[in-house]
This record gives C-alpha cells, sequence and structure tokens, in this order.
C-alpha cells in the first residue's frame, strides 16, 4: 500500500512537472521570479524529448510500482499516460511543438511585459 500511494504521487508530481513545462512562463508573466525555474524545466524537457533521457520521475515511478507488487512502467511516463491517451500516438510530433509554441509564447508575453514594467 505505502510503495502504491508512493508511485501514485510521483505520478502526480510529474503530471503537474510537465503542466509547468508547457504552461510555466504564462506563471511568470505575474511571478516574474518564475522564469528561471521555468527555463530550466523547459530546458529539461527539451533535453528529454530530443535525446530520449528517461527522467527520474520515471524511474521512481517505476520502481515504486515493482516494489508494490505491479509490473512497473511498460514504457516510459509519456508513452504510458499521454500518447494515445490524451493525443494519438502518431502524432507525437505535433504535441511537442505545441508544447514548444506554448513555451515560446510564454516567454515572448514574458519578455514584453518585462519590458512594459521596465519603461514605466
Amino acid at each position: 500500500m505505502g510503495y502504491q500511494l508512493l508511485a501514485d504521487a510521483v505520478m502526480l508530481v510529474h503530471f503537474g512537472f510537465l503542466a509547468y513545462v508547457a504552461l510555466g512562463g504564462f506563471l511568470a508573466w505575474r511571478r516574474p521570479w518564475a522564469i528561471v525555474p521555468h527555463a530550466a524545466a523547459a530546458a529539461w524537457g527539451l533535453v528529454s524529448a530530443t535525446i530520449g533521457i528517461e527522467c527520474p520521475l520515471t524511474a521512481w515511478e517505476d520502481a515504486a510500482r515493482q516494489q508494490a507488487g505491479e509490473r512497473g512502467l511498460p514504457r516510459g511516463f509519456i508513452d504510458t499516460y499521454l500518447t494515445g491517451v490524451v493525443y494519438p500516438a502518431d502524432r507525437l510530433l505535433e504535441a511537442q511543438l505545441l508544447v514548444a509554441a506554448l513555451v515560446v509564447v510564454s516567454w515572448v508575453g514574458f519578455a514584453l511585459r518585462a519590458r512594459r514594467r521596465a519603461t514605466r
């Protein structure tokens, strides 16, 4: 039971992290300090998506699920929970580009707002 709860908690944190990667730049519009951790999160997301490095959260969830007597994650986190569930499996590139576009738009908006604040 304890490992199952741990695995579920890590899964929820992982979903939160992915949401932060996609949308955290918009948070920085109101909280400018948030741009630094968002840049780090977005950089990790970019490296992970392009090079294929497994996120430590995936490894932790997988290990906790195995300790709970489950089979673990059959594939990576995104392939298990998102690909084929939230978007069709053959649309992975489009989903990645959408997230990248959200990050770029949020950063451009952040820069414009920061410039406007500086001129006041």
